[in-house]
């Protein structure tokens, strides 16, 4: 008889599965509602995978997570992205480190890492129910019923990673756990503003960004979009600020510095630059790295005449150009979601989880990973990480239980 459920057939479930071995794997059964599994692994990073970031100091790491850095410190001290890159390498899958230390296959494709799990998982002799997603679990006598399409199963064991899923967040408050209510963590910030109006695409290679009358700040690469703006900073701060942005329903303001410089160096800059270059047109010549059409814009903005050259602009002028591209402001209306890699802050209170063993403190049996779990982090492959780290934990438990 199947002793062991795994619910849900994403990163974290399927780590589970592929790590539980032979004698384990026969006594699981996997249930997809999907039938295909590793749907977000399948998208992740553009279809690429971001399968992990090489931060390999685990009191590094946790850094990376606005919720879950006290809880994940032990679990990643267990299994870490150095462990992550050897599993994958020991499987055949070559990996690469970026400029960024975001991590990808080789091959740049996610088939790659779904290959490998879904190799893994078979040679544990697993039983895959796709296409049988669970309705309803109940806890009784022994271990747990669950309902699903092909009829009511019985397991003395539960390990749920079904995600962002609030069907599930029901049945495990109805059982007694403190669910904390979910919220986007990772989006860009919609803005209808005329100086960035008609220029998506234009990107700064080390912006700042801070939310105005809150603590809430961080630097980093930042796109201009047909909606407003995305990037890796705009998405740090989506990140850290998930629970305050949605208190404000998303409306806020915003200052960026697009130079990584102070309004005081800009200034001086571009005073030296009126002495310097006097008669170039201010218009046609951007001493800026930012693209030309940005720079037309925000002159446009400050009533920079077309035809002005750099010796009339005046100081009021050049206070109004430093004041646009150090401190400038916008107002954020709305939210959109990052790509196909939708992450939300909340879940199963962290308190109810003993994290030696990924187990529910006061349901036997009954364990838990991935973003069913109040943490996520920043984009970068930190999300992936923890969903393989605490389904290492999971499966080394299970193999010393059975």
């Amino acid at each position: 008889m199947k002793k062991i459920a795994i619910v849900g057939g994403g990163a974290a479930g399927y780590f589970v599965a592929a790590n539980l071995g032979k004698t384990v794997g026969q006594q699981t059964v996997l249930f997809e509602q999907a039938n295909l599994p590793l749907q977000k692994v399948r998208v992740s990073g553009g279809g690429r995978c971001n399968v992990t970031h090489a931060c390999f100091d685990p009191l590094d790491l946790v850094e990376f997570y606005p919720r879950g850095k006290k809880e994940l410190l032990g679990v990643f001290y267990t299994f870490q992205p150095g462990d992550t890159m050897a599993w994958f390498d020991d499987r055949g899958v070559a990996l690469k480190i970026e400029d960024d230390n975001r991590v990808f296959p080789e091959s740049d494709s996610s088939l790659s890492i779904i290959e490998a799990l879904t190799k893994a998982v078979d040679q544990n002799k697993v039983q895959l129910n796709f296409s049988d997603g669970v309705q309803e679990i109940a806890k009784v006598e022994g271990g747990y019923e669950l309902t699903t399409k092909s009829g009511i199963h019985f397991f003395e064991t539960v390990i749920i990673t079904t995600g962002s899923t609030p069907k599930f967040w029901k049945s495990l408050k109805n059982m007694g756990l403190k669910i904390v209510n979910p919220v986007p963590s990772l989006f860009t910030f919609n803005c209808k503003d005329p100086r960035i109006e008609g220029l998506m695409g234009i990107s700064f290679e080390q912006a700042e960004v801070k939310i105005i009358n809150q603590k809430l700040e961080a630097e980093g690469p930042m796109l201009i979009t047909h909606w407003g703006f995305s990037g890796p900073a705009i998405l740090r701060l989506s990140a850290w600020g998930a629970l305050k942005l949605s208190e404000s329903a998303y409306k806020f303001d915003i200052e960026i510095n697009f130079v990584n410089q102070s309004k005081e160096e800009v200034f001086t800059f571009l005073n030296d630059k009126k002495q310097v270059d006097a008669k170039k047109n201010v218009h046609k010549n951007n001493p800026f790295d930012f693209p030309k059409r940005f720079w037309i814009s925000i002159l446009n903005y400050c009533n920079i005449d077309e035809n002005k050259v750099y010796a009339d602009l005046s100081k009021k002028q050049l206070e109004a150009i430093a004041t646009e591209l150090c401190q400038g402001r916008y107002a954020i209306n709305g939210k959109s979601t990052f790509k196909d890699e939708f992450v939300t802050a909340g879940g199963v209170d962290l308190k109810e989880i003993d994290f030696h063993s990924m187990q529910s403190k006061k349901i036997p049996n009954l364990f838990m990973a991935g973003e069913v779990l109040n943490i996520d982090a920043i984009t970068g492959g930190f999300n992936f990480q923890a969903c393989w780290s605490e389904g290492y934990v999971i499966s080394e438990k299970l193999k010393e239980i059975y």
